[in-house]
């Protein structure tokens, strides 16, 4: 706990906006987390149920379920199951969810992009912190004696490496955290793909049949 806490203080000022900049990306981080999962674990469940519903037709009953749900899969379902029975056309149906869908990915996606710009701003103020360390250690050395200048210079190089490390040790969590949110993200919106044709074929199915 020293050894950081000694790490943390040679690194001079710009170490703490990388700090504030790696906790706004762990925040960013756990909600999306959070929300995704929870959004993967509603959908599951609501598929798992209107499914076998669809398979057999009855689409009020399925309409009424969707309804009462609010998953992102219910939304989606329950703007083409409306049009169920009042348009003919797929094509009407498809139109519909892909509405709702043009919707639900934006509140998927939001702020996962931020991670990104995040892990970029923190190695920014790392080399930033490092070139502020370095212009202070040769000023410093300027003014030293002839002794004195090659013990003082090394020490302020390491000091100022330090910032850089720092902000290397919070970009590359944050993009990892950022490249597996947007493959989750990318799961979710590819289920809800596959639901929407699977739906559709049901509906079709049984709409010719009625014809």
């Amino acid at each position: 706990m020293h050894a950081i806490v000694r790490f943390f203080q040679m690194g001079g000022f710009f170490m703490f906006p990388i700090l504030l900049v790696l906790a706004a990306g762990l925040a960013i981080a756990v909600e999306r987390w959070i929300h995704l999962n929870r959004v993967k674990k509603e959908n599951s469940q609501i598929w798992d149920q209107v499914h076998p519903i669809l398979a057999t037709g009855d689409f009020d009953r399925a309409r009424d379920l969707v309804n009462e749900d609010t998953s992102t899969i219910a939304q989606m379902l329950s703007m083409g199951l409306a049009r169920q029975g009042a348009v003919r056309r797929r094509e009407d149906i498809e139109i519909a969810m892909e509405e709702s869908l043009m919707e639900i990915i934006p509140q998927l996606e939001k702020r996962t992009p931020y991670l990104a710009l995040l892990s970029n701003i923190a190695t920014l103020f790392g080399l930033l912190g490092t070139i502020m360390g370095l212009i202070a250690a040769f000023t410093a050395v300027a003014t030293a004696s002839p002794a004195e200048k090659a013990a003082l210079l090394a020490a302020s190089i390491s000091e100022a490496m330090n910032c850089t490390a720092f902000g290397l040790m919070s970009a590359i969590p944050l993009l990892l955290i950022h490249a597996r949110l947007t493959s989750t993200t990318g799961q979710i919106v590819g289920s809800l793909e596959m639901v929407s044709v699977k739906a559709l074929n049901s509906i079709s199915t049984f709409a010719k049949r009625a014809y």
